[in-house]
């Protein structure tokens, strides 16, 4: 066994996100999460069993990764030797297309590429929604990343349960249509961060149980919202579901504070277009920067507006599933 297989998936955009973990280990969400892929953002990874190496071997970024890092790929690596029923050491080397760490879902995307690459090389016959179960165990937004588009992470107790779908979307009245028309002005905020801490709190903050009785509604509202192709509920509701979320974090025990100002300026500028009449909502996960959601029509003036700023931007469109890469696009 020593195929490669290279495999490429894009992070996402919660649009009704997650918050905190009913099972650490199997990443189990509370409740049911939405969100989009973002193209061409990627992460790319590579991955070979090597039955003869002493170890296993992770590489991302040209840097080797150990700690809680190794540890987190370590779950992915695991859990498919479970399922191949084999115990070969795995060299697996990873690079994104964009930063990491500052709020743009790069683990999403990692762990996406790296449960699809590893169970196609384990010789698995998966479906997307089944590798998304894979992904989970290192982020559970990495399980919408497998299925891309427009997707669904159910919750659930179990792997049945618990895994991706992709959403139908419908074309809007005035010809909207999201999987083709949404245009994403990314605010870049380069402040580090790192979520798990927060996942692992969450249920401490008196906010939380407010928010899982809320989300239903959520839910429920962008569903439909997809369904009909409805710009200003699509991007509206994402965009009162990231200060419902943020509202979560802030008031659990470390009192998380993600945003900074130039998020903050980023918030009044787009308020301040969807008063002059322009089509656009802001969307936050959990970090400083910022989804500038829109239309082809007006990415230069939101661009525009945002640069005046002093804040680096790219355009970017939905990302479709992840997916395997000719062998010429191999990593090593």
């Amino acid at each position: 066994m020593s195929e490669k297989v290279t495999a490429r998936a894009h992070p996402i955009q919660g649009l009704v996100k997650y918050h905190g973990m009913r099972d650490e280990q199997l990443r189990l969400p509370y409740h049911d999460s939405i969100s989009l892929c973002t193209a061409p953002t990627a992460t790319t990874t590579t991955v070979e069993w090597e039955p003869d190496a002493s170890e296993d071997t992770y590489v991302i970024g040209d840097e080797e990764v150990d700690g809680r890092a190794a540890e987190r790929i370590d779950m992915v690596v695991d859990h498919v030797r479970e399922l191949a029923g084999f115990d070969h050491p795995v060299r697996l080397v990873s690079e994104n297309s964009f930063p990491s760490n500052i709020g743009f879902g790069s683990s999403s995307s990692g762990f996406a590429a790296a449960a699809l690459a590893l169970t196609e090389a384990a010789g698995l016959d998966m479906s997307l929604p089944e590798v998304s179960t894979v992904a989970r165990r290192g982020s559970s937004s990495a399980a919408r990343s497998v299925t891309g588009a427009y997707s669904v992470l159910e919750a659930g107790l179990n792997d049945e349960d618990c895994r991706s779908y992709r959403l139908d979307v419908g074309e809007g009245s005035d010809g909207f249509d999201p999987e083709t028309d949404l245009r994403i002005v990314a605010a870049h905020v380069p402040a580090y961060k790192e979520t798990e801490e927060a996942h692992r709190e969450a249920a401490a903050s008196h906010m939380m149980q407010a928010r899982t009785a809320h989300v239903q509604d959520q839910l429920v509202e962008m569903k439909d919202a997809l369904r009909e192709g409805d710009f200003a509920r699509i991007y509206g509701t994402a965009e009162r579901d990231s200060l419902s979320l943020t509202a979560t974090t802030m008031t659990g025990p470390a009192g998380w504070v993600y945003w900074q100002p130039e998020t903050i300026e980023v918030f009044n500028a787009v308020r301040e277009l969807q008063n002059e009449g322009v089509d656009v909502h802001f969307s936050t996960d959990t970090g400083a920067s910022v989804y500038v959601n829109t239309r082809p029509e007006h990415v230069d003036t939101v661009r525009s507006r945002i640069d005046a700023i002093g804040i680096d931007t790219d355009v970017w469109e939905v990302g479709g599933p992840a997916h395997v890469l000719d062998a010429s696009e191999a990593l090593f």
